[in-house]
């Protein structure tokens, strides 16, 4: 089963991957009527929450650059940022990176149970590592329909 969850950790991540390419730089940082973020926070957004879904639930070091935590944890938004923000290609690299890192983290530990139970804004309590990680597919599909929203509003401006 665990061969299977990584299966679908490559197919979710190459979506994932497959989309960023296609959008310009110079597309990545409007913010269309009707949403508070844009596409460069959704996609450092889906590697910042994925990277705690997987260590930070374990109160582990996050293996990201430190400036992710700044730019792309929840609460945050663009019109706060003060610094420049990693390009669509930093964040690409980082997405890319970090399946196999997370894959060679979790063999063997889906099943280990978090130091304390973690319950997200939905209200949703999970108590092993594995549920975290699963979460996490649903939470980068929900961000890549956002991108996909934003991308045809801007498209249609």
């Amino acid at each position: 089963m665990e061969q299977t969850i990584f299966h679908h950790m490559e197919t979710v991540r190459g979506i994932t991957e497959q989309s960023i390419l296609k959008i310009p730089e110079e597309l990545a940082d409007l913010v269309p009527k009707g949403f508070k973020n844009n596409i460069r926070w959704n996609f450092g957004h889906i590697a910042y929450i994925q990277e705690y879904l997987v260590y930070g639930v374990l109160d582990e070091k996050i293996n990201l650059p430190k400036e992710y935590r700044e730019f792309f944890r929840a609460g945050t938004k663009p019109a706060d940022w003060i610094e420049t923000p990693p390009s669509l290609a930093d964040i690409f690299s980082v997405l890319s990176e970090q399946k196999l890192r997370i894959q060679q983290s979790l063999e063997g530990n889906m099943h280990r149970k978090l130091p304390k139970p973690m319950t997200n804004h939905f209200g949703n309590t999970f108590h092993t590592l594995g549920e975290t990680f699963l979460f996490s597919f649903y939470h980068e599909a929900l961000h890549m329909e956002t991108i996909k929203r934003i991308y045809q509003s801007i498209l249609v401006d």
